[in-house]
């Protein structure tokens, strides 16, 4: 009986308990060792892990964490970020990540959070939860023959330099260059401290851990404004190699750097292919190369999904390009941001207030999660039936209000 299943946040003693039902719940070998058990000891924060207890055992797992995210325009706000959702199978279908998620996100509309953030592995679950998928991600495979690169390339022609570095370096440069590159990316979330030790092999979460490359682009100047970190496989048949580099992330500053270091990597001898890792989906990178088509989409979908907890906070937050006002009628079926608003917006800044005017719009506060950051349409989801016009044209205004001038992007996985 879901009765007899207790959801709370559990203590430190009932750590490995939780991570027991979280590898189980991610299909992964249960049994943690003491330095894994002791690295995931750093994820730990009192009343932010959540666990469903049948009895002793622990059934389902829910974390979340502070985070910041990034709304059009460079502003950041306060987001409750969730992750380590599992159920175990022999506990499904009774209520249990309801029961989770309703006592995280009333937490977190108390803590005064602005937004929930979360990736999601499937599609279908978060939506009736109020999350909508606001960022979406593209991966690139390179066929590096058929780059048109000159294969005698040895360094940026910028004046500028690669380097490569150890992870000590990394944990140095990195974050710096992370915290300008993510404040002017709608999308992008805050990195803490464990998040670079946890790339750079400092703390370990697995038992194996590849060290990877590090290359750090350096301008004219001197100035550190590109970073990229890469493995390869060994991959040789006969007497040819047909090698990969498998990017895990890579930041740049400026359009310079980007190119100096995808140059670079399709540079490398041995290597015929570079998987370019999460990236924006109107990236320049195919367009660094003198043959774009040798840059092939090998994976594009949803990615970074928002559940909005203030509107008025949201929507004040963002940038407009254009002047406007709309009343939205917002629907929330856990009754957390619901309401009608007025948005009165310019380029010189935005006022949303609750309002009891005829609405122009009504739409469920997923969908104004979508579109939030700009990525989503108002006019397709009004088209596919999400979104009602009160009054004929809105969803065209709409669009024109909310579109951003590019793409949002959220370059992590947590």
């Amino acid at each position: 009986m879901t009765d007899a299943v207790e959801v709370r946040p559990i203590t430190e003693p009932e750590l490995a308990d939780w991570h027991r039902a979280l590898t189980t719940g991610f299909l992964q070998t249960p049994t943690l060792s003491a330095d894994q058990l002791e690295a995931r000891r750093r994820q730990f924060v009192p009343g932010r892990l959540l666990g469903a207890f049948d009895g002793n055992r622990c059934v389902a797992t829910f974390r979340s964490f502070d985070q910041e995210l990034t709304a059009v325009g460079g502003a950041t706000v306060p987001a409750d970020a969730i992750s380590n959702v599992t159920v175990t199978p022999t506990h499904r279908r009774r209520g249990l990540l309801t029961r989770m998620m309703s006592q995280d996100l009333a937490a977190a509309k108390e803590r005064g959070e602005v937004v929930a953030t979360l990736i999601a592995a499937e599609y279908p679950i978060y939506g009736r939860y109020g999350f909508g998928p606001a960022t979406t991600l593209t991966e690139w495979t390179i066929e590096v023959p058929r780059t048109g690169l000159d294969p005698r390339w040895s360094g940026p022609g910028d004046g500028g330099r690669i380097d490569l570095v150890d992870g000590e370096d990394i944990r140095k440069l990195g974050p710096d260059l992370h915290e300008r590159i993510r404040r002017s990316t709608p999308g992008a979330v805050s990195r803490t401290d464990l998040w670079w030790q946890l790339r750079t092999g400092v703390v370990r979460f697995e038992d194996e851990w590849k060290e990877p490359y590090f290359a750090v682009y350096r301008s004219a100047a001197g100035e550190v404004e590109g970073i990229a970190s890469y493995e390869s496989d060994d991959n040789w048949q006969g007497k040819q190699p047909y090698n990969t580099a498998d990017v895990h992330w890579l930041l740049g500053t400026t359009p310079a750097a980007e190119r100096a270091l995808w140059h670079y990597l399709c540079s490398i001898d041995w290597i015929t292919r570079v998987k370019t890792g999460w990236r924006s989906p109107d990236d320049l990178l195919p367009h660094y190369l003198p043959d774009p088509r040798a840059a092939r989409v090998t994976n594009q979908a949803d990615w970074l999904w928002v559940r909005i907890l203030d509107v008025v906070r949201a929507l004040e937050a963002r940038t407009y390009d254009r002047s406007g006002s709309l009343v939205l009628e917002v629907a929330d079926r856990q009754g957390l941001a619901g309401g009608r608003f007025r948005l009165d917006a310019s380029p010189d800044g935005a006022s949303c207030t609750p309002t009891t005017d005829t609405p122009d719009l009504a739409l469920g506060v997923a969908e104004l999660a979508s579109v939030w950051l700009g990525d989503q349409s108002v006019a397709r989801l009004h088209a596919l039936g999400r979104v009602q016009e009160e009054r004929v044209g809105a969803a065209r205004e709409a669009d024109a209000l909310l579109r951003a001038p590019g793409r949002p992007w959220c370059p992590d996985i947590f």
